[in-house]
């Protein structure tokens, strides 16, 4: 027997007892008898004979006997063992019962399968019993009969739960393809060019909409040309859009609660009132400025119309500030009472005008040749599937759009997702607007305006009307011979009707380039560039500014009566001359757009104008046909990566990055620290920096209520921890914990806040002194000294104006160096300023290595948890946790510092002065470049400490090192 067989004997026959005893002869006296443990004596004599042979021990011999020699297999004589003279009757019942037992359940239990044929003898069983019982014999025939029905209904109930899928053919037609992407966005809405940016970026599920983050090919440094040299185009289309209407002086008097006039320009400036330019604000809580801010929008008047107190108003914010401003507009308007939408009315869709180059149908109904017949039949009343336009990641599809003002008539509306905004950035955006977008031609009387249901022909009945739109074409081709966008002055609007820019649509991909140069001596070229330089330096006029996009009903017509790109295609084809332009008719949509000039870099000195462009705002649903156009005509397209680029090179803050003092931007470092912690976490302790031996308490999120408290501290306590004094003088031995002994309440009461007052900031500006990127610029001594008599004055009182407060800041590298994210911004203690005046081309001192105590309380919580383990396993101490009298925190993490954070001042070898929120090598200024926020009283105390030759000078250090690099600090206003 071999010994997988042996095995499974084995294992059948474990449970047979054994119960027949032997005498001994001999063999163990002190027993009396032989134990029968290998098999049953009654089991068979070949069984025991096979037993015997296979070598197991000698056999059993009678009693009278005598013992011989025992050979391999056999006994030397061949005698066969004899029988028992006794068993025990009780041992041999149950031995009996327990075979009879074993016996009825191997008959009984079928094999592996659940089938009935599984009983039957292997030489029985057929491949045709599983489908066909009669091959069964009749005593099994029922059971069959009702297992395999019982299979059917199981069948049946699985296949209902699990319907099949249909094939990719049924999934990719129209309809089905649309109810597909229409349940696709009920959680994240997608813009009208999501399908083109799925296809080329890399997407970001973000404040409710699905947006593209970066492209998926390498263009870092391209996108950067084409800001700096040609054009990128961006779709800021889930930008949110609030509408007020209602009279003049109500809709100022609620708005001048959320600003203030000491930030710059407000709702109320005169040429933002005339609804010539664009103007842009930060809002803050109704009377609540300095404090409790909201975030910056930008706003545009709708132009004022003869003997009409009535007036319109567009304010733009981002997704995540649209939940804090809405509140607030509905609390200083008075809006509270929501309106019920309007009800849509059914428009027919309006009958074909003649067109001699399509073929009349046959008089016998039939289909020509090379013609699809579209589906005629079906019942008319079936819903058809539509694309979905409508869509809003900000509020629920139930909640209400439209609000009203009983006492003052003030109506607020959320048009969010039912405008299309583009923004096209760099110098040459207004060639690309020039050369997509054509002015709409006037429709004359006899191009039965009398009787079309399009609202162009309508409204060119109207002379005023045929005028103005002359006036603004006139504008719009004056764009073409301006040298760069940022010639036009900023925030400058034009409004235009231009017609379908498909029917345009190049061929092949180009790339648009400035006009040549007209020849001299030509009047009509010199009236031009006379007209030109008036729009270089008073903008232009403010007729221009008008745009039927204003108005609603106009928005949905231009929607509704949309040529379709199948239409479209089939009308190119028909053409006598293939790649021909297809003439514009009534038919053909006429757009009402709004070009809005966007400023660039309006800080500091340096680099001005520098990202300017256009913002072109469009009615929805025609987002991708004048996508497409834009695109074929070269422009670069760029995603929120690049978008947070645009704001570092021109050295703006980027919200909600940039902005902790305000509810959005708190929100938006909360996500991103859960973010970096859980890929911080995600890697090996022996892969990812210790932040602790770093001396970086706050690598993810950036202490700044902390910070402006310990700073206020040290001012308070009369200059105790001047920055200037060695790092053992600086700190206080109170500020160790200030974590965790200041008072909740008052923080709360009392936060900090960023310093946004424009005259503080230009004196602060100037106490700064700018200067290049590479290094310092000599001043002259009597200069110097007329500079330095009002600093402590200025100083003193700006402190105790603005308590608490940050500045916003560009930092400049002196040498080589990459700033990174949440950098220190420390203060140069006086041996390094010594360091810096012997050796030019030094970087920088070294911190020291900080020793890390939570590794030996990780250890210990370790071994505690493997002992804990242990012993429970044993059953020793099964109630002992992880955690007690280990010394460490539940939520402790390798490589971080736990809360309550230590002094975030003293911590190091340098005092910390602020960290950085973006940073990066700058390929505008050459070095690396960083913008962050520094506490506005140590940033005082620090130029005040300063020598004069050298002031302005920090220190800027990654979380991920130890190497401090020089820099220069600027405050841009």
């Amino acid at each position: 027997m071999s010994g997988a067989k042996h095995r499974m004997r084995s294992k059948k026959m474990r449970n047979q007892p054994s119960s027949v005893t032997y005498t001994t002869t001999g063999r163990d006296t002190s027993q009396g008898r032989w134990r029968n443990g290998e098999e049953t004596a009654l089991s068979g004599r070949k069984h025991e004979h096979f037993g015997h042979a296979r070598g197991h021990g000698p056999p059993p011999s009678d009693a009278g006997s005598q013992c011989t020699d025992w050979v391999r297999g056999h006994s030397a004589r061949g005698a066969i063992p004899a029988l028992p003279r006794f068993i025990t009757a009780s041992t041999f019942a149950m031995a009996r019962a327990a075979e009879v037992s074993a016996m009825m359940k191997a008959v009984t239990k079928t094999t592996g399968s659940c089938h009935v044929f599984g009983g039957l003898p292997k030489h029985m069983r057929r491949r045709a019993m599983s489908h066909n019982t009669k091959r069964l014999p009749r005593r099994l025939r029922e059971g069959a009969q009702k297992m395999m029905e019982k299979s059917k209904q199981a069948g049946q109930k699985e296949r209902k739960d699990q319907s099949k899928r249909k094939s990719r053919k049924a999934r990719r037609r129209h309809g089905n393809l649309l109810l597909e992407f229409n349940r696709r966005q009920r959680k994240n809405v997608w813009l009208e060019t999501h399908i083109w940016h799925a296809k080329r970026f890399h997407m970001v599920k973000q404040w409710g909409y699905c947006l593209g983050d970066r492209p998926t090919y390498k263009c870092y440094r391209a996108c950067y040309r084409a800001m700096s040299q040609h054009c990128l185009l961006q779709d800021l289309s889930y930008y949110c859009c609030l509408e007020l209407q209602g009279p003049e002086e109500d809709l100022l008097a609620a708005l001048s609660r959320l600003t203030s006039k000491e930030t710059g320009p407000t709702f109320a400036a005169a040429h933002f009132l005339s609804g010539r330019r664009q103007g842009s604000a930060v809002l803050y809580r109704a009377d609540g400025y300095p404090a409790a801010p909201l975030g910056p929008v930008l706003f545009l008047w709708r132009p004022r119309t003869e003997a009409s107190p009535h007036r319109q108003l567009w304010i733009w914010s981002h997704p995540t500030l649209k939940q804090d401003l809405l509140p607030e507009l509905q609390a200083v308007c008075q809006c509270s009472e929501p309106l019920a939408p309007p009800v849509p009315v059914p428009v027919a869709p309006p009958a074909p005008d003649p067109d001699p180059a399509q073929t009349p149908e046959e008089p016998d109904g039939k289909q020509p040749l090379g013609k699809t017949r579209k589906r005629v039949g079906g019942h008319p009343e079936a819903p058809i599937p539509t694309k979905k336009i409508l869509g809003d990641g900000t509020r629920s599809p139930s909640a209400a759009t439209s609000w009203r003002c009983d006492s003052t008539g003030v109506v607020m509306s959320d048009l969010t997702m039912e405008l299309v905004r583009y923004r096209l950035i760099g110098p040459l955006s207004h060639m690309i607007l020039t050369d997509t977008l054509t002015p709409a031609s006037a429709c004359q009387a006899s191009d039965g305006a009398e009787t079309s249901c399009f609202w162009w022909p309508v409204h060119c009945r109207e002379e005023s009307h045929v005028s103005l739109h002359q006036q603004q074409t006139a504008a719009f081709q004056l764009l073409q011979g301006v040298p760069s966008t940022a010639d036009i002055p900023a925030g400058s609007v034009l409004g235009l009707t231009v017609d379908d820019p498909r029917l345009t649509l190049p061929s092949q991909r180009c790339r648009a380039t400035p006009d040549g140069c007209s020849l001299p001596g030509d009047a009509e070229v010199g009236d031009r560039e006379d007209e030109q330089k008036a729009v270089m330096l008073q903008g232009l006029p403010e007729q221009c500014s008008q745009s039927s996009l204003w108005d609603r009903s106009v928005r949905d017509d231009v929607r509704d009566n949309k040529i379709s790109e199948q239409e479209l295609n089939q009308m190119k084809s028909e053409l006598l001359v293939p790649g021909s332009r297809l003439q514009a008719t009534p038919r053909h949509g006429r757009i009402p757009v709004l070009l809005v000039q966007q400023p660039g870099k309006q800080m500091g000195t340096e680099m001005r104008s520098w990202g300017a462009g256009w913002d072109l705002l469009l009615p929805k649903g025609w987002g991708m046909a004048f996508w497409v156009p834009l695109v074929y005509r070269g422009v670069r397209v760029g995603g929120q990566q690049e978008a947070l680029k645009h704001s570092q090179n021109k050295g703006s803050p980027h919200f909600p990055h940039d902005f902790p003092d305000c509810p959005a931007g708190a929100r938006f470092q909360c996500q991103q620290e859960a973010q970096f912690c859980e890929t911080y976490k995600r890697r090996p302790p022996a892969k990812r920096p210790n932040f602790i031996k770093h001396g970086s308490l706050a690598p993810f999120l950036c202490p700044w209520q902390q910070l402006a408290e310990e700073w206020e501290m040290i001012v308070g306590k009369g200059g105790a921890g001047a920055p200037s004094l060695p790092p053992s003088e600086v700190p206080d031995p109170q500020l160790q914990d200030v974590a965790s002994s200041a008072d909740d309440a008052l923080r709360l009461e009392r936060g900090f806040t960023v310093l946004r007052n424009r005259k503080a900031l230009q004196q602060l500006s100037a106490w700064c002194r700018p200067t290049s990127s590479r290094g310092q610029r000599s001043r002259r001594p009597g200069r110097s000294r007329q500079a330095e008599q009002p600093l402590q004055p200025f100083a003193a009182s700006l402190s105790a104006l603005h308590q608490r407060s940050l500045v916003w800041a560009r930092l400049a590298l002196l040498r080589k160096g990459r700033p990174a994210l949440h950098a220190m911004i420390c203060v140069p203690a006086a041996e390094d300023f010594v360091l810096l005046r012997q050796d030019a081309a030094c970087c920088g001192p070294q911190e020291p290595r900080h020793v890390d105590h939570f590794k030996s309380r990780m250890k210990r919580r370790k071994k505690a948890k493997m002992g804990s383990n242990s012993s429970n396993k044993l059953g020793k101490n099964p109630g002992l946790t992880v955690g007690q009298d280990t010394g460490s925190a539940p939520g402790l993490t390798l490589g971080l510092w736990p809360s309550p954070l230590p002094s975030v001042t003293s911590h190091c070898s340098r005092v910390t002065l602020g960290w950085t929120t973006q940073g990066d090598f700058s390929l505008s200024a050459g070095c690396g470049e960083a913008l962050g926020l520094v506490s506005l009283a140590g940033l005082l105390h620090m130029l005040a400490g300063q020598p004069e030759d050298l002031r302005g000078l920090v220190l800027l250090r990654n979380p991920a090192s130890l190497q401090y690099r020089f820099a220069k600090i600027t405050i841009e206003v």
